[in-house]
């Protein structure tokens, strides 16, 4: 009997329904629990001679029996392509972000699998950008959602979920005294550095060395993507992260109406006294200090990293995992200052944020659940655990195969990075490259290994497995000197560049239409 097709929210992708039955979710408590089907596949442990594979450059690759196929993942991406600039809405979720030929797709995830257009399921560990904490599909996130939406979600006046999700945010913040929420992140540090310039009556920034703050002029165009960008809008001082001496030349002119950095990331923990010396400087030179708890608000505590060094800023901006992946944003900060986008100063009013989506209540509701599980449970014990467990396990696997001098794991347990290494020694894109094919062969889908409370010592154990059955391709690359005949495709490239290139899509034209 043949089998019945459903047509999914996904234009011309069919899932059997067999498929769907295969892989229906069963709620467990807060957390998907997890298909038995579902495990990274750890086979082909054996070195693959060079020249066994499609070298960089290559055409399409050809899946040999037990490897995931993504057909359907590549026709669909393909698609995007055609309709979306860069074929994703996130230049870090671009399919130049992963190796050329495997580009998942993906349906939906649960707990910390997620599963794509082929069918394919991975243990995660993007989690949205570092948007997840709790897990994808966190059912308490879900009910309150779920709950709240009945009653509407966009309304002409404010509602009491904005205030008491306000009085949650500043319980948790004893730092700020006001809250304003956005949708994202690159509203919430514009917005800073606005009001920072309105304070203090000063134009230029001081920026940390750290790769994003912003999508806006005054960021983006100090990078190589910045076209369309007048000159003069990124006229920003630079410092390194962990260098006062850096900062106090960037703060000399006393032309500097704020600084702006993460106070810590998954690269760099602050050294003694380097956040205290920032803050002296920035008083003693009358700039602001604004920190970017984007990342490390909810995944370092829920009180952010200034509730982890004791560091008071004068505003934070936040995001991502401030609702579990439910888009919400905010800026946050000292009263004297945030006042002046509100209705009680005399002087010169900001227009500091003021959005349509900014207080609808889905994300609101999301993040008050949000709230109430990082008081109630210990979602960050469990994503450090997690990433300990990874870390250890990844390490051990790395010496045992003799490569430690070219790859490694490094960054706080629940924000960990790995870093990939060329025969050199130096950080090379293309064995970054062979390393996330090996891993995506076997189950694993990582950019980097940010782990989520949804990571289970099995889910990490069959991680390791995965590394450990990767490492002899990257071994055999190591040896050979190149990844040519390893790698299928060319390598990922940074997302902030200049040009398309190295990742230019054949066939793909200027951009600019001259009818």
């Amino acid at each position: 009997m043949g089998h019945r097709h459903l047509r999914t929210g996904l234009p011309g992708l069919l899932v059997h329904r067999q498929h769907l039955l295969h892989t229906t979710i069963h709620r467990s408590g807060g957390h998907a629990a997890r298909h038995p089907g579902c495990q990274p596949r750890i086979a082909q442990t054996g070195r693959r001679a060079v020249g066994a594979g499609r070298g960089e450059g290559g055409g399409a690759r050809v899946s040999t029996p037990g490897e995931p196929t993504f057909e359907e993942s590549r026709r669909l991406q393909d698609r995007l392509h055609e309709l979306i600039p860069g074929g994703a809405h996130t230049y870090a979720r671009g399919s130049d972000q992963l190796p050329e030929f495997m580009t998942p797709v993906l349906t939906r995830g649960s707990g910390c699998r997620v599963w794509d257009a082929d069918g394919n399921c991975y243990v995660e560990y993007g989690m949205g950008l570092r948007s997840v904490t709790l897990g994808h599909g966190y059912q308490p996130v879900l009910d309150a959602v779920t709950a709240t939406i009945a009653d509407g979600v966009n309304f002409t006046r404010p509602t009491v979920l904005e205030l008491a999700a306000a009085e949650d945010f500043l319980s948790l913040v004893p730092a700020a005294d006001m809250v304003k929420f956005a949708k994202n992140g690159s509203d919430a540090t514009t917005a800073a550095v606005k009001l920072s310039r309105a304070v203090t009556g000063r134009r230029r920034v001081a920026m940390c060395t750290q790769p994003f703050f912003s999508t806006d002029d005054w960021f983006i165009g100090s990078t190589p993507m910045n076209a369309g960008i007048p000159d003069g809008c990124a006229d920003a001082a630079r410092f390194e992260y962990n260098d006062l001496e850096s900062v106090s030349k960037a703060l000399a002119g006393n032309d500097i109406a704020c600084v702006i950095m993460e106070a810590a990331s998954a690269n760099a923990e602050p050294e003694p006294g380097f956040l205290e010396g920032v803050r002296a400087l920035c008083d003693r030179h009358g700039s602001l200090l604004v920190f970017d708890e984007m990342i490390t608000g909810f995944r370092w505590s829920a009180h952010g990293a200034q509730g982890v060094y004791g560091v008071e800023p004068d505003l934070s901006c936040w995001g991502k995992a401030m609702a579990n992946g439910f888009p919400l944003a905010a800026l946050a900060g000292k009263r004297e200052y945030m006042e002046l986008g509100g209705l009680r100063t005399e002087r010169d009013r900001v227009f500091l944020l003021s959005t349509t989506h900014g207080p609808e209540t889905a994300s609101l509701a999301a993040f008050r659940a949000v709230v109430h599980a990082y008081r109630t449970e210990d979602p960050v014990g469990r994503m450090e655990h997690a990433g300990r467990l990874l870390a250890h396990g990844v390490t051990e696997a790395v010496a045992a195969a003799g490569l430690d001098e070219y790859v490694s794991v490094v960054g706080r347990p629940s924000c960990m990075v790995f870093v990939t290494r060329g025969p050199d020694g130096a950080p090379s894109q293309a064995y970054r490259t062979l390393f996330l094919q090996e891993l995506l062969r076997r189950g694993v889908l990582g950019q980097s290994f940010i782990t989520s409370a949804a990571h289970t010592d099995a889910d990490v154990s069959a991680t390791v497995d995965a590394v450990r059955a990767a490492l002899p391709v990257y071994g055999t690359a190591i040896e050979a000197g190149t990844v040519e005949g390893l790698l299928e495709g060319r390598p990922v490239a940074p997302a902030l560049r200049r040009s398309a290139h190295p990742r230019l899509l054949r066939g793909a034209s200027s951009g600019v239409n001259r009818d």
